[in-house]
C-alpha cells in the first residue's frame, strides 16, 4: 500500500529531448561539436579525405614501415588539415560550404611546417642541436634559420589548432610550463624548438605516437563495431537480464553503458547511444529527469575505465608504465566492476525509495531471440583473445575490424544466406588460431597471414555481389571510415599539446622540483598528495579533454606519487587515469551529463551534480587500490583470498554509501541513519581488519533497527 501511494505521487515527464536538443547543448559547451556546415558535392568529398585518412592510418601502421620522426609528424600534419576543414574560427558560424582564406593559409602553411621534417629528415637528425645552422636563408645580411621559424609556425598553428577543438585550459596550462622553460630554466629560444619541435619527447612523443597507432585504430574499431548494432543487441540483453526488476529501466541504463562501455570509449558517445533509449523508459518509469540523464552520464563514463576498450588515456598509460595493454586491462577489471556496482546499487535504492516498478515481463526481449544473435560479439572476443596471447594491438584492432565487416554482412541477411555470408571467417579464424604457429621462414611463415587475408577479402567482395541489403549498406563502411577519421582529430591535438608539457618537464627537469615541492608540502603523507593530485585532475578537467588531463597528470603527479611517496607506479598511474575520467561528470564542466540532461530535457548543473553523487564510487576506488594495490592485482603477496577480502568489503561499504545517499535500506531512513551509514560505509572501503568490522557492524545495526521499525508498522496496521 506505501509502495502505491509513493508511486502515486511521482510525477510522471514523459517529454524527452531530440538529437537536435542533444547537438544544441553540446555546441554550447564543447568546441568537438562546433563544426563547419558542409553541404552537397563539398559534404561528400569531405566525407571520401576523412575515410581515406581513416584507410591511410590502417596502411600506414601495417603495412608500411617508417621512421617514428617521418611517421609522427606526418599524420599530425594531415590532423591540422582536416581540423581547419572541419572547425571554424569561432563557434556558431552557420555560412555553407564555406572556409575563409586564412583558415586555407594557415591548413596549408601548419601543414608544411610538420611536412618538412620527414621530407628532409636525414639532414635535420644530422644537424642535430644545431638547427639554426641547417636551412638558413639569408636575405641581406640577416640570416634566418628555417628549422627555428618553422618549429615556431607549427607550434603556435597546433595552439590555434586546440583552440578550436580542445579550448583554452590545455592552452594555458601548456603556456605556463613553456615559460617556465624561458624564464625559470633560463632556456633560450634554440634550444627550447628544438626539443618541443625536433625531438621524439616533445610535441612528437609518445602520446602523438600513441594516437597515431594504437588509439587511431581502436577509435576506427569502434566505428565499424557500432555499425555492426551491437550496442542495440547489448540494450536488448540488459532489458532481459534486469528491465523486470525495480527501477528496471535505469538498471538496464547501467548494464547497457556497461556493456556498451567495451565498444567505445567515448563518454558523451555512450551517453547519446544508450541515453536515446534508456532515459525515455527511466522518466515513464517514474525517475526524476535530472536524475534519469544523471543515471546514464555516470554509466555511460564508466566506458572509459570498462575494458576490453578503455578510454584513449588507457593506452597511453601502457606505454607510459611500459607494460602490455593486455596487463591494463585486466587490473582495471575489478574498479570498472566495482564502480558499476556502486551506481547500480543508487539506482536500485532509489527505485526502492520511489516505489518505482519494473517493466513487464512479456514486453522485455526474450532470450530464445537474443541468444542466435551472439555472433555480434565476435569480434570483442577475437580482439581480446589476440591482445592476450601477444599479437601487437595494432594488428589486432586491424584484424577485429575485419571480423566487424563480417558480422555486420551476416546480421543484414536473412535464413541461410547468414552461413553464406559467414564463409570469409574461416580464413580469418584460421589466420587469428593458427598464424602464430607458423614456422619462420616458411612460405606460411611469411606469407600466411596474408594470404589470409586476400582470401577473405576477396570472399567479402564476391558475399557483396551477392547480398543486396549488404549492397544498399556499402555506405556505412564509409561512414566508419569518416567516424573514425574524424574521431581522431581532437584526440590528436589534444596529444600534441600534451607533448609540449611533457617535453618542458624532460627538457628542464621539473619532475624533480615538483617531486621536491609536493613531498614537503604533503610532510611525507600519501593521503594528503593523493587529494593534492585529485585536485589537481579535477580542476584541469573542467576543460581539458580526459586523454590530455591524463598526460598531464601522468607526467607531473604521477612520478611524484610513486618515486617521491613510494606509491606503486601503476596504482599513481591508475589513481590519475581515474580522476581524469572523474571529470566528464564533474561540475561545472561536465559534458557526459550535459549530453545526458538534454535528452532528459532538465537542467544541466542539476543532472552533473546528480551523476557526481551517483558516481561516488570513482572517488573512492582509487584510494582503496593506492592503500591495497591488490585491488589491482599488484603485489607480491596476492591471492584469492586477499583479492575477495577487499571486493566483499568494498561490495558492502558501496552499498552502505549507495543506500545513505539515497536515504533508503529497507525502509525510509532519517537523516541520523544516513549519515551512520555512508561513515559505515567508508569505514568498510578504507582497508583494514578494524575498520571493515566497525564499518559492518554499523550496518548491521541500521540494518537490525530498520528491520524493527518495519515490525511495528505491521503490529500498528494490524491493530
Amino acid at each position: 500500500m506505501a509502495e502505491n501511494e509513493k508511486l502515486n505521487n511521482v510525477a510522471v515527464d514523459n517529454d524527452v529531448g531530440t538529437m537536435e536538443d542533444v547537438d544544441a547543448i553540446m555546441k554550447k559547451y564543447d568546441r568537438e561539436s562546433n563544426t563547419r556546415v558542409w553541404e552537397g558535392t563539398p559534404r561528400k568529398i569531405l566525407r571520401v579525405l576523412t575515410a581515406l585518412f581513416g584507410i591511410f592510418l590502417i596502411v600506414m601502421n601495417m603495412w608500411i614501415k617508417m621512421d617514428e620522426r617521418a611517421r609522427r609528424p606526418l599524420f599530425l600534419g594531415l590532423v591540422i588539415i582536416l581540423v581547419f576543414i572541419y572547425y571554424p574560427i569561432k563557434k556558431g558560424s552557420q555560412k555553407v560550404n564555406y572556409m575563409p582564406w586564412y583558415d586555407i593559409v594557415m591548413a596549408a602553411v601548419g601543414a608544411f611546417c610538420f611536412f618538412f621534417y620527414p621530407l628532409n629528415l636525414e639532414k635535420i637528425v644530422s644537424a642535430g642541436t644545431r638547427i639554426q645552422k641547417a636551412f638558413v636563408v639569408q636575405i641581406g645580411s640577416i640570416s634566418i634559420p628555417l628549422l627555428i621559424v618553422f618549429a615556431i609556425i607549427g607550434t603556435l598553428i597546433l595552439v590555434e589548432c586546440c583552440r578550436r577543438v580542445v579550448g583554452m585550459p590545455i592552452i594555458c596550462v601548456a603556456t605556463v610550463f613553456v615559460l617556465y622553460a624561458f624564464l625559470g630554466a633560463g632556456k633560450d629560444l634554440k634550444t627550447v624548438m628544438y626539443n618541443l619541435f625536433y625531438t621524439t619527447t616533445g610535441i612528437l612523443g609518445t602520446p602523438i605516437g600513441v594516437c597515431s597507432t594504437y588509439i587511431a585504430l581502436f577509435v576506427i574499431f569502434g566505428a565499424f563495431l557500432e555499425a555492426t548494432g551491437v550496442a542495440n543487441f547489448f540494450i536488448d540483453c540488459a532489458n532481459a537480464l534486469v528491465g523486470w526488476a525495480s527501477g528496471g529501466p535505469a538498471k538496464v541504463a547501467v548494464v547497457s553503458s556497461a556493456l556498451c562501455g567495451m565498444v567505445s570509449g567515448s563518454s558523451v558517445g555512450n551517453t547519446v547511444t544508450t541515453g536515446s533509449v534508456t532515459i525515455p523508459m527511466m522518466k515513464k518509469t517514474g525517475y526524476p529527469p535530472e536524475f534519469a540523464g544523471a543515471v546514464e552520464a555516470a554509466s555511460s563514463t564508466g566506458g572509459q575505465i570498462m575494458p576490453p576498450i578503455m578510454g584513449a588515456a588507457a593506452f597511453l598509460m601502457a606505454e607510459m608504465v611500459g607494460v602490455p595493454y593486455a596487463d591494463i586491462i585486466v587490473r582495471a577489471i575489478l574498479p570498472a566492476f566495482l564502480y558499476f556496482l556502486g551506481i547500480f546499487l543508487g539506482v536500485h535504492f532509489k527505485a526502492k525509495k520511489l516505489g518505482l516498478k519494473g517493466l513487464p515481463r512479456e514486453e522485455l526481449p526474450k532470450w530464445k531471440i537474443l541468444l542466435p544473435q551472439i555472433y555480434l560479439i565476435l569480434p570483442l572476443v577475437v580482439l581480446v583473445y589476440m591482445i592476450m596471447i601477444g599479437f601487437t594491438m595494432a594488428t589486432a584492432a586491424v584484424y577485429a575490424t575485419l571480423y566487424c565487416v563480417v558480422v555486420a554482412m551476416i546480421s543484414r541477411e536473412e535464413g541461410k544466406k547468414k552461413l553464406v555470408m559467414a564463409i570469409p571467417l574461416i580464413p580469418l579464424l584460421f589466420m587469428t588460431l593458427m598464424s602464430r604457429s607458423f614456422e619462420p621462414g616458411t612460405f606460411m611463415g611469411e606469407n600466411g597471414s596474408t594470404l589470409c587475408l586476400a582470401i577473405a577479402f576477396a570472399l567479402l567482395v564476391i558475399n557483396y555481389a551477392i547480398s543486396k541489403p549488404n549492397v544498399k549498406s556499402l555506405p556505412t563502411i564509409i561512414d566508419a571510415f569518416e567516424n573514425g577519421g574524424k574521431n581522431c582529430l581532437s584526440v590528436g591535438i589534444a596529444c600534441g599539446m600534451a607533448g609540449i608539457i611533457a617535453g618542458v618537464v624532460t627538457m628542464t627537469g621539473l619532475g624533480q622540483v615538483l617531486i621536491g615541492a609536493i613531498v614537503g608540502l604533503s610532510n611525507g603523507h600519501l593521503i594528503i598528495a593523493l587529494v593534492l593530485t585529485m585536485l589537481c585532475c579535477i580542476v584541469l578537467g573542467m576543460g581539458v579533454p580526459t586523454t590530455a588531463n591524463y598526460i598531464i597528470m601522468a607526467t607531473t603527479c604521477a612520478p611524484i606519487l610513486a618515486s617521491g611517496m613510494g606509491l606503486n607506479l601503476m596504482a599513481a598511474h591508475m589513481f590519475c587515469f581515474y580522476f581524469g575520467i572523474v571529470a566528464d561528470i564533474t561540475p561545472p564542466v561536465a559534458l557526459a551529463a550535459y549530453a545526458g540532461s538534454a535528452i532528459a530535457k532538465a537542467t544541466p548543473m542539476k543532472t552533473a551534480w546528480n551523476a557526481t553523487r551517483l558516481a561516488i564510487a570513482a572517488f573512492i576506488i582509487p584510494y582503496i587500490f593506492a592503500y591495497n594495490n591488490a585491488l589491482i592485482f599488484v603485489g607480491s603477496d596476492v591471492n584469492f583470498l586477499s583479492v575477495a577480502s577487499i571486493v566483499i568489503s568494498a561490495t558492502l561499504g558501496m552499498a552502505s554509501i549507495a543506500s545513505g545517499q539515497m536515504g533508503y535500506l529497507i525502509r525510509d531512513m532519517k537523516a541520523i541513519s544516513r549519515v551512520a551509514l555512508v561513515i559505515g560505509g567508508l569505514l568498510m572501503v578504507i582497508p583494514g581488519t578494524v575498520t571493515d568490522l566497525a564499518g559492518l557492524a554499523v550496518l548491521v545495526v541500521v540494518l537490525v533497527l530498520q528491520r524493527i521499525e518495519n515490525k511495528k508498522d505491521k503490529a500498528a496496521a494490524s491493530v
